[in-house]
């Protein structure tokens, strides 16, 4: 037993030097506060998959950072949310040291007799995760506080054993990121070609040069107000995809886990950057999933309404061969197979989410009707740069998806892998092989 930890989080924390607190209060930031750059301000919505995810990231001033300086993260801490899902949570990486611990938030910083991924990993059990809900309090919702997070029961290796254990599942942690990153790559390339062609309009031409930069002949549009190529058209949205709105379901409809008599329907929270994940679906029973609200392979999905205006219009490919069900808060948007690619990667432009924006503008309710989507004005080229383009960027989205499909596989591995080292049923040996234990 000299090589287990057994205690509490909390004495655990405090005897290596670490601490636990809560995030500043709203009283000390206000949403005046929040400017356009700045400080990163990691709230609840910016956790996913225990990592910062800088999409819709807010911003303090640098001053306001020092005048609250005890939120400042350090990398190796692990911020919390405490409010709703009170299982999210981030470990503060390299990069993210310095970045702030917003409202909303608790700030653990694990001390020396923790390794910070470890006790990551360990946090992220179900066991852990279950014993967390069912002690967290709330009229309306749940809530996590320091007590709770201290209380934490605490079985396993000391730090030298931890350590092994992290880099085995940091491993795959660091694969999945460098998908990500190649993704975010290949998707930046799909975009600027886009902005090339269809924004510049400096597509190949018959002789394979730039199209306007080479004198190609332009004709004003009425309607835009500017100038296309000859032979384009004007268009809707509209013209060009399929619009469904998702499932309308109560709490009666909701189901514990998957059966063959249920349906996983996704909702606004699986939209993560430009892509739709199937992770934490809500399941619900098949009688209130018309085929007609299910997502396929290269379906784009937008959230229609949301408690926040910066996350109404919020759309990511879903690259997953299974149909799955989506929520009322979305759509789904089904391009014609022909203008696919141009189609995503409109979505996707910052043109689009300036339109978005302006719709939301001065209103009060936070969501986007069919409308909207289906008026939206669109410069739609003539049928062989359409073609071209599609035959162009298909490559770049068919890496994605094999990149996505790749990742959901390694956190399936990571996950069954998990519980199994935590527990000692696996161990892992100077070489940093698996082996039973």
């Amino acid at each position: 037993m000299n090589n287990i930890l057994s205690d509490n989080l909390g004495n655990l924390v405090r005897a290596g030097g670490g601490k636990i607190h809560t995030g500043p209060f709203g009283s000390q930031l206000h949403a005046a506060d929040y400017v356009q750059e700045g400080i990163p301000c990691i709230m609840p919505a910016n956790m996913k998959s225990n990592r910062v995810d800088l999409s819709d990231i807010a911003y303090i001033t640098e001053g306001d950072a020092n005048r609250l300086s005890k939120y400042i993260v350090k990398k190796d801490d692990i911020v919390y949310s405490r409010r709703g899902d009170v299982t999210l949570k981030a470990l503060i990486r390299e990069k993210e040291d310095g970045y702030f611990c917003g409202t909303g938030c608790l700030l653990l910083r694990p001390g020396d007799k923790f390794d910070s991924r470890f006790l990551t990993y360990y946090l992220s059990t179900p066991a852990i995760q279950n014993w967390i809900v069912r002690q967290a309090v709330g009229a309306t919702m749940p809530n996590l506080n320091t007590g709770i997070l201290s209380s934490i029961p605490f079985m396993g290796p000391k730090k030298g054993e931890q350590e092994k254990l992290a880099d085995v599942l940091s491993t795959i942690e660091d694969k999945i990121e460098l998908n990500n990153r190649i993704n975010s790559e290949l998707e930046a390339m799909a975009k600027t070609l886009y902005d090339y062609w269809f924004v510049q309009f400096d597509f190949p031409d018959e002789n394979g040069k730039p199209y306007k930069s080479s004198g190609g002949k332009m004709v004003y549009n009425d309607t835009l107000k500017r100038e296309i190529p000859e032979g384009w058209l004007e268009r809707t949205l509209g013209d060009l995809i399929k619009l469904g709105r998702g499932v309308t379901y109560g709490k009666q409809d909701v189901v514990s886990k998957s059966t063959l008599e249920s349906e996983g329907v996704l909702r606004a929270t699986n939209v993560t950057g430009n892509i739709v994940d199937n992770d934490d679906l809500v399941y619900v029973s098949k009688s209130v999933v018309d085929d007609s609200q299910k997502i396929h392979s290269f379906d784009t999905l937008i959230v229609m309404s949301s408690g926040s205006k910066e996350h109404v219009g919020k759309n990511g490919i879903y690259y997953f061969d299974e149909p799955l069900g989506f929520g009322a808060f979305c759509s789904k948007i089904t391009p014609h197979k022909e203008a696919l690619f141009f189609v995503n990667t409109f979505l996707q432009t910052d043109w689009f989410k300036a339109y978005i924006k302006k719709q939301c503008l001065g209103t009060s309710i936070n969501n986007l009707t069919t409308k909207h989507i289906l008026n939206c004005n669109v410069v739609v080229p003539n049928s062989e740069v359409l073609r071209l383009f599609e035959e162009t960027v298909e490559p770049l989205y068919n890496k994605i998806a094999i990149n996505t499909l790749e990742n959901k596989r390694l956190k399936e591995l990571r996950d069954f892998l998990l519980p199994m080292l935590m527990n000692g049923q696996v161990t892992v040996n100077p070489s940093a092989e698996l082996k039973n234990a």
